[in-house]
């Protein structure tokens, strides 16, 4: 029994120690639960520290250009991964503490919980600090780092203020969070690889331990292979900056996935697309989006706008070329200083001249006679810039080919049939002007050619000129200029033109002698039998030869601005038999030799600004002819045979000096006619008759007609027929001043009726029926307008001018009106010399007027005006006003006035949001008043001559949409200030700006 009972009390001993062996772990995790959760958070905190550093020290070597092992990478991924899985368990260990019965816990979940994390996490976390703790500064490759940026050899631009500003514009670009793609556009040879270039090198000298956003993770060049594009290539270019190993004959989708992978582990990226000619999908490449990857960007640059637009770019800068005093200073970085000795300078001078500030031209032009010691040797290069003549190779090669590659860019639009386009003839067409081009004229000429393929209309072939003109304006090989409706050629681009055209055969196709001074043609020797287009687009030719060179297939003749040219021999133009576009503008020709009528494939006939011409012969054998433009010559009459002219579209006549009346039966014959303008610039007017008989004209789209006030009262009621007039500018009345003339460019939609010392109110039928067909009307010395517009509507009227007219603004009956708003569309109201106003609220209060599309407001000499608008009772402001121009107004004190005698709370969605803003003599005008949000959108102001105004309100002072503040200097200076710092921020948007000569006109 004692052995029996010393087996059972040793094995109850066994199975108790083992019992408590295996329970007391979880005892003792259920009783130091919190204190263990607390070590562990801890550890946490260390090992989240050591990851800290680590990826601190990691950001620091990528910026300098190293690459992370992969096993830094991933421990540090790890840890993140722990530390979610650590955050995810908070809510179970908050469980976990909280006690049941009040000081019991629960023990079950304690120690569950506690089992968890040291499975889950402590033994992760012990691996991952002992992994951290091993790399030690082991952290990056061996023998491998990225420069962020590498240096890009090119010329600097430290000494060219112009490059330098569109530099810094680019790194405010780069600065700004909402811009991600920037184009940088202009011509071939403006500068643009040299600025971009610039940029890479000056992102390479930033550090990158400040935080800039200017310290990209790395900047990549890729200059753009010309069209058709191999994405391929271009993927290569950034694998290779990248180190990414990508299979140039693999699939692009390949390669672009790998590139995507690599750039996403950049913190922020710069790639740079040099040279662009075809809008390229970033998704294609494998660039992530900038707007999807914080702090990176793309820019392009291209000679195409329509790049820029085909992606999307955020902002789009223009390039323009140097000024004369830059272009000198590169001429003679390139040239060297022999080009500033005595007997050089000038030669020197003016090849820098040649080259019109494009950049390239004066690099490689300045270089090429850098040490050419000979003034010979300049003044021969001179005069081989002057002949559109390479001077030598690397001028035609590095120049020349150059601008050629954005002409052999141009696309034929269309297939080869009648109504395609020639692109590239239109643009060798512009080379045979010296300077700005007028649009219209260009056109005119280009149709007439044949460029613009066949169109059943002008305006067809109207826009589609205005197309051909937009491309080449994109592709940089057209320019704005500051004429209204004309465009340039660059000089350089002009040079490569004529250089492209006489390279096209053995012969000049084209003999071009514009802007350059001659007394006679005669003197030209290069005209041959095969030149096909002459201009001789000067200001001095005076005489023309009797027997000129034949030229058998010449179809342009240029003789435009030749003021001293007074006579054109007999038989000159029988040397032009297949002449289609003929110009004499601008010359003091008395008369056209009968010749003229030899020319019978002639189909613009041009005599614009004639103003000694008085007669022209017979020209009913010009059969073909389109286009005939008299406009402002003396002729006293129409032309004999002008009712044979079948073909004729534009007809414009001007009939100031016509002695007799117009021949009715012509308008039957010119069935084709889509523009007649009829202009004048004294007083002569048509008859009721005649405008009855045009409209009988079944494709006339364009009308521009003076009527007599005296048959007014003859017209026909019924004028359905305007419908169909796309334009029409029809004045009315007599006036005694003298009249400007009004051309109306076809791409501007103008349908003006103007009326002339009329009392409307006994002409109103007429009047009210044409007013349905039109949008804009003036009305000059009129009386009866308040009458007439209370008991209309016109619902088409967009604009209304009123000029000395005699309004009584007095009070009026509630609902006297017939309509509830009579002008619903108006969008832009003018008064000049409207004596009566005193404020624009009596003028829509007492007719009836909402103002609900009214945006621009334009006030001039009306003396009796105190202030804008009325606001309280009836009153308020036009809540779509965006435009306010005020003109010596001399008693103007303020823009809102109270009507009521109680305060008025003005409401924010009623307050009308100001754009622009021009006050001029506006002397009694002290304040710009309440309410101050009225201001704060404001993006252009003008104050001239208004002295009392001597403080812009806060609203304008701390605006941030501010663009353009003009006024005199003397103003600027005097202004007071809230702070300081706001006319600080303001100052660069100051233009100043002298009072005009003699005060109000």
């Amino acid at each position: 029994m004692d052995i029996l009972a010393n087996v059972i009390s040793g094995f109850i001993v066994e199975v108790g120690k083992f019992v408590c062996k295996c329970i007391y772990p979880d005892i003792e995790n259920i009783v130091h639960f919190s204190s263990n959760v607390e070590n562990l958070t801890k550890e946490m905190k260390t090992l989240t520290k050591l990851r800290d550093d680590i990826k601190g020290k990691v950001e620091i070597a990528e910026g300098e250009g190293y690459k992370p092992k992969a096993e830094v990478i991933k421990w540090i991924e790890d840890v993140r991964e722990l530390e979610n899985e650590w955050v995810t368990m908070q809510q179970n260990i908050a469980a976990a503490k909280t006690l049941i019965y009040r000081c019991c816990p629960n023990c079950c979940l304690r120690s569950e919980v506690w089992t968890q994390a040291q499975n889950s996490i402590q033994v992760k976390l012990c691996s991952l600090k002992n992994g951290g703790e091993s790399f030690g500064s082991n952290l990056m490759e061996e023998n491998y780092r990225m420069e962020k940026a590498e240096h890009l050899p090119g010329p600097s631009i430290k000494d060219q203020p112009a490059a330098r500003k569109n530099l810094d514009k680019i790194l405010q670009y780069l600065e700004n969070d909402e811009v991600g793609i920037i184009g940088v556009w202009g011509a071939g040879g403006i500068g643009k690889t040299t600025l971009v270039k610039n940029l890479n090198n000056e992102l390479k000298q930033i550090d990158v331990s400040i935080g800039s956003k200017l310290s990209f993770g790395v900047v990549i060049w890729v200059t753009v292979p010309k069209p058709p594009i191999d994405i391929r290539k271009v993927q290569a270019q950034i694998a290779d900056r990248l180190n990414v190993k990508v299979n140039t004959e693999g699939s692009e989708e390949s390669n672009a996935s790998k590139i995507y992978q690599r750039l996403k582990q950049e913190k922020s990226f710069l790639v740079i697309l040099d040279d662009v000619w075809e809008a390229i999908d970033l998704d294609d490449v494998g660039v992530p989006q900038p707007k999807d990857h914080a702090g990176s960007n793309v820019i392009i640059t291209t000679r195409k706008r329509k790049v820029c637009e085909g992606m999307k770019t955020h902002t789009i800068m223009n390039i323009f070329t140097l000024d004369e005093d830059e272009s000198w200073h590169l001429f003679i970085e390139n040239a060297g200083d022999v080009a500033n000795r005595v007997d050089i300078q000038p030669s020197a001078m003016g090849i820098a001249r040649e080259c019109d500030g494009l950049p390239l031209a004066i690099t490689i032009i300045g270089a090429s006679m850098r040490g050419k010691n000979m003034a010979e040797e300049w003044e021969d290069a001179l005069e081989s810039l002057r002949m559109s003549e390479p001077n030598d190779k690397d001028t035609g090669d590095k120049v020349y080919q150059v601008i050629k590659w954005s002409f052999d860019s141009l696309e034929q639009r269309g297939n080869r049939n009648k109504r395609s386009s020639d692109i590239k003839s239109c643009f060798l067409y512009c080379s045979l002007y010296p300077a700005s081009i007028p649009t219209n004229d260009l056109i005119h000429c280009w149709w007439a050619e044949g460029f613009l393929g066949e169109h059943d209309t002008y305006e067809k072939a109207y826009n589609r000129g205005i197309a051909i003109i937009e491309e080449l304006k994109n592709v940089c090989l057209l320019e704005e200029v500051h004429e209204m409706d004309c465009v340039k050629m660059h000089d350089v681009v002009r040079d490569v033109a004529k250089w492209i055209d006489n390279s096209c055969g053995d012969e000049h196709s084209s003999v071009i002698q514009a802007g350059i001074e001659l007394i006679k043609i005669s003197n030209v020797e290069v005209v041959s039998a095969s030149v096909e287009r002459l201009s001789f687009i000067t200001q001095g030719i005076q005489d023309l030869p009797d027997n000129f060179t034949k030229c058998p297939k010449a179809t342009s003749l240029l003789l435009q601005d030749n003021y001293s040219l007074q006579e054109i021999p007999h038989n000159f133009f029988s040397a032009f038999l297949a002449l289609r576009v003929l110009n004499l503008s601008v010359t003091s020709i008395r008369a056209l030799p009968s010749s003229v009528n030899n020319l019978s494939q002639l189909r613009a006939l041009i005599l614009q600004r004639c103003h000694m011409l008085n007669e022209l012969p017979a020209i009913g054998s010009l059969c073909n002819l389109q286009l005939l433009d008299c406009n402002s010559t003396e002729l006293c009459c129409l032309p004999e045979g002008m009712d044979k002219l079948t073909n004729l579209r534009l007809l414009n006549m001007p009939l100031d000096k016509f002695k007799e009346s117009i021949d009715l039966r012509v308008f039957h014959e010119l069935q084709r006619l889509e523009r007649l303008h009829l202009p004048m610039i004294r007083y002569s007017d048509v008859g009721a008759t005649y405008f009855d008989e045009i409209s009988h004209l079944p494709n006339l789209t364009s009308l521009l007609i003076y009527l007599d006030r005296s048959s007014i009262s003859i017209l026909k009621s019924d004028h359905t027929w305007m419908k169909r007039l796309k334009t029409f500018h029809i004045t009315v009345g007599e006036t005694t001043t003298r009249l400007s003339r009004h051309e109306i460019p076809f791409n501007k939609s103008t349908r003006e009726i103007r009326v002339l010392g009329f009392d409307i109110s006994n002409n109103k039928v007429w009047l009210s029926s044409m007013l349905q067909f039109a949008s804009d009307l003036y009305l000059e010395r009129c009386m009866g307008l308040t009458e007439f517009i209370r008991n209309n509507s016109f619902d088409g009227l967009k604009s209304l001018d009123i000029k000395s007219c005699s309004c009584d603004f007095g009070p009026s009956e509630e609902g006297s009106g017939q309509f509830d708003d009579p002008l619903p569309n108006l969008e832009i109201l003018s008064f000049c010399s409207v004596d009566h106003l005193k404020s624009v609220s009596d003028f829509d209060h007492f007719l009836g007027l909402r103002f609900s599309k009214l945006r621009k407001l334009d006030i001039s000499h009306c003396h009796n005006l105190t202030c804008l608008f009325n606001v309280g009772g009836a009153f308020s402001v036009p809540r779509h006003l965006e435009e306010i121009s005020l003109f010596d107004c001399n008693h103007l004190t303020e823009f809102l006035a109270q009507f009521s005698s109680s305060q008025t709370t003005f409401v924010s969605s009623e307050i009308p949001r100001v754009r622009k803003l021009r006050l001029d003599y506006l002397k009694a005008l002290r304040t710009f008043g309440e309410p101050e949000s009225m201001w704060e959108h404001l993006e252009e102001l003008e104050v001239i001559s208004c002295n009392g105004i001597r403080k812009l309100p806060l609203s304008i002072q701390t605006s941030n949409k501010i663009k353009l503040i003009t006024g005199s200097s003397i103003w600027w200076c005097r202004l007071e200030w809230v702070d300081d710092n706001y006319k600080s921020n303001l100052q660069h948007c100051f233009t100043h700006k002298q009072k005009y000569p003699g005060g109000p006109r």
